[in-house]
């Protein structure tokens, strides 16, 4: 490829546009988290996120989530472009709060699950997701 004026254009143009998409995919993010919580604040404790550290396919990471007083567990992926990825709801009779699936990531990113207990507290653990191509660790 030869490097014209129009090519750097281009080029800088793409790069620009790249450089602004994390910023909107968090702002996604965060608006999730506060129509979850109404703006409440968001603790440390009684929850359990479980997800592997490296991810050989991201089309199929499991994940699994757990809160003893949890009435709800909402499950972000920050660096999808949609990045609520599901949320549990356990009625009082709930023999167990507990809920494992397999989500997809775009890429290298931290998952957050964050639970509303029953007393109506928030509650949140993170896990950071690496995601190979091919399973070479890049």
């Amino acid at each position: 490829m030869e490097l014209t004026r129009r090519n750097a254009i281009i080029m800088g143009a793409g790069a620009f546009f790249v450089a602004g998409l994390p910023l909107r995919v968090s702002a996604a993010g965060e608006e999730a988290i506060a129509a979850f919580t109404g703006g409440a604040e968001i603790g440390t404790g009684d929850i359990k996120l479980t997800a592997p550290e490296i991810a050989e396919n991201g089309n199929t990471v499991p994940i699994e989530v757990s809160s003893d007083g949890a009435a709800e567990i909402m499950v972000l992926a920050m660096g999808n472009p949609t990045p609520g990825v599901a949320t549990f709801k356990f009625g009082p009779l709930a023999a167990s709060r507990y809920a494992s699936t397999r989500i997809r990531l775009a890429g290298t990113q931290d998952v957050v699950a964050i639970a509303k207990l029953e007393d109506g507290s928030f509650v949140q653990a993170s896990s950071t997701v690496k995601v190979t191509i091919g399973g070479c660790g890049g």
